[in-house]
């Protein structure tokens, strides 16, 4: 996601109340004081370089007291409350490595314009069809009462028949009275309606703003497609209010999709400052029940680093903490915005064929953004999709150190779309982490081949082998709300890179299931610095479980997106419980 769509829906939350609670509960979070026995199933403890099963696992107050055999685990709690799994699969709680809780139940709310499998978007028509029926429901009537616009989420050009995104011509048919604005799934562009222009001041005069782009038509008209930065006119002018209500509806709307993919650790990878202020509320509240890592977007909501939510030791208060910042350095390869050091294999409408995205900043002002989290000791997570941002990462990463130190950084590359061969052994060298959008693989997978970025790059994208077998701590991730937090359908990705037209796409950037695995637990948990109290079934850490209806080890590797999450419990308390499983 990129930082104009946070700044976009900042300004919605920042326009809300900014009043806070003045009552913080800073008790421990209720956790079950049951003591429960598990066993009867594959308990995959996570532990070792390949898989170790234990026979039964005990929680007890929240952590895990016992693991081993079930006849000792009998032995040592006789009194214990015994499920027996009836030949399911129990895992450590899922961790986000990459995510937008807080933008995830918020999209939510807004009109589904997802293609499928995750919605019914095949056509611009569709697109049309979709916002309509939206803007006569429930949802669509509150939306537009609430912020005046009408707003979907989800389309991609490159799944609707004319591979084109939709112009305001084609957004007036939903309305030309309101402002329309539907957002592209990488979340980089997007389009709007003419009222939109209108409202906005967007005309045939307009220049295309520092790091962004107007799209024109043949005659010098804005055609409603904006990218990057040239979403910014449009948020500076919004200024619709979300009560407290409306703010718990999002916060329990993105903790109801994350816990019922397994996930116990969230991510809300973008904080601008309305978003930090409504979590912080949330938190202060004790509204959150899974546990969620915040990261402040540097030039939009740096202020939430002094917060009490802020600790160096990375511990959680109400379930939520910062976690460090975030630095946005490019777009999104897919929305053909991403910074290649190379041109795309087919330029977007109105650029040469030497074209190759763009970065966000000068390297002056991307270094002044590094040093300044060295030099706190934040730890920092970059978002650079295209190999040219990762040049300029690792070389800020490079004098950052020299001038700052911070050895144990755990800085991130998020997403890494587009990383180079010669790029992973200074990635290793610097110690620097990543977290791959493997599940691109499927997702845009085609189109990276077809038409961004052609043969051979296509088939390197994320490349997760060759980052695992240099030593680099690899999660993986959905970047939700771009897609939902699927976690089977991104170990499926990651294991199978499966595209959607059945193409194995960089077989030799396959990983084994149980990698794939590590990188949504262990590996997961490393990234957070929360190595010692997750990520494994281990006594003495939290009981964070998932339990799955298959064993993503013992299946055909190509079903494991069919494998159904059947409970999702969190320090021993149950969080989700999916019905048709039983």
């Amino acid at each position: 996601m990129n930082k104009i769509v946070f700044t976009l829906l900042g300004i919605l939350l920042m326009a809300s109340s900014c009043k806070e609670n003045a009552k913080s509960n800073k008790e421990t979070p209720e956790h079950s004081t049951e003591i429960t026995l598990y066993y009867g199933g594959d308990i995959i403890t996570m532990e070792g370089e390949e898989a170790q099963y234990a026979e039964a696992v005990v929680r007890e107050k929240g952590e895990i007291s016992f693991v081993g055999s079930l006849k000792e685990a009998e032995k040592q709690f006789p009194k214990a409350s015994k499920i027996d799994l009836q030949g399911k699969t129990l895992l450590p709680g899922f961790i986000d490595g990459h995510g937008h809780l807080y933008l995830t139940g918020f999209y939510n709310m807004m009109a589904n314009l997802m293609p499928p499998p995750d919605g019914n978007c095949n056509s611009i028509q569709g697109v049309v069809d979709e916002m309509n029926s939206w803007k006569d429901s429930e949802k669509g009537k509150f939306f537009l009462n609430k912020f005046g616009w009408l707003i979907g989420f989800g389309y991609d050009d490159s799944q609707l028949a004319e591979k084109d995104h939709p112009t305001a011509d084609d957004l007036d048919k939903v309305s030309t009275e309101v402002p329309v604005i539907i957002v592209h799934q990488s979340g980089h562009l997007g389009a709007v309606n003419h009222k939109a222009l209108e409202v906005f001041k967007i005309t045939k005069d307009s220049q295309d703003p520092v790091g962004g782009h107007i799209r024109k038509d043949a005659d010098g008209n804005p055609n409603g497609i904006l990218e990057e930065t040239a979403f910014q006119p449009l948020q500076l002018q919004m200024l619709p209010k979300i009560d407290d209500e409306t703010d718990a509806k999002i916060v329990e709307n993105g903790q109801k999709m994350y816990a019922q993919f397994g996930y116990t650790t969230a991510q809300e990878g973008g904080g601008v400052t309305g978003f930090n202020n409504s979590l912080k509320k949330a938190a202060d509240n004790g509204e959150l029940y899974i546990d969620l890592v915040n990261y402040p977007v540097m030039d939009m909501g740096i202020e939430a680093m002094d917060s009490k939510y802020y600790t160096k030791d990375h511990g959680y208060l109400n379930h939520y903490r910062v976690g460090g910042v975030k630095l946005v350095l490019d777009g999104s390869p897919q929305g053909k915005t991403a910074w290649l050091t190379q041109p795309y294999l087919i330029p977007p409408s109105g650029k040469d064929h030497h074209y190759h995205g763009y970065s966000k900043y000068t390297k002056e002002d991307a270094q002044k953004f590094m040093d300044q989290a060295f030099q706190n000791q934040w730890q920092l997570l970059a978002h650079t999709n295209g190999d040219a941002a990762v040049d300029e990462f690792l070389f800020g990463i490079k004098e950052a150190l020299k001038n700052h130190g911070y050895d144990d950084h755990r800085s991130t590359i998020i997403h890494g779309q587009v990383i180079r061969k010669d790029q992973i052994q200074q990635i290793a060298d610097l110690n620097v982490l990543a977290s791959e959008y493997a599940v691109h693989t499927f997702y845009w997978g085609d189109w990276h081949l077809n038409s961004v970025l052609g043969s051979p790059r296509a088939e390197y994208i994320s490349p997760t082998r060759d980052l695992i077998d240099a030593g680099i701590n690899l999660t993986s991730h959905s970047d939700c709300p771009v897609i939902p937090p699927n976690s089977l359908r991104i170990i499926d990705a990651t294991t199978n890179r499966i595209t959607r037209s059945g193409l194995i796409l960089g077989p030799g950037q396959r990983t084994t299931p149980y990698e794939a695995l590590l990188s949504q637990t262990r590996w997961g948990a490393y990234q957070y610095f929360e190595e010692d109290h997750k990520g494994t079934l281990t006594v003495g850490k939290l009981a964070d479980f998932v339990i799955l209806d298959q064993n993503p080890l013992k299946i055909d590797p190509m079903k494991i997106h069919t494998i159904k999450v059947v409970e999702t419990i969190k320090e021993g308390k149950q969080v989700y419980e999916n019905n048709e499983s039983n």
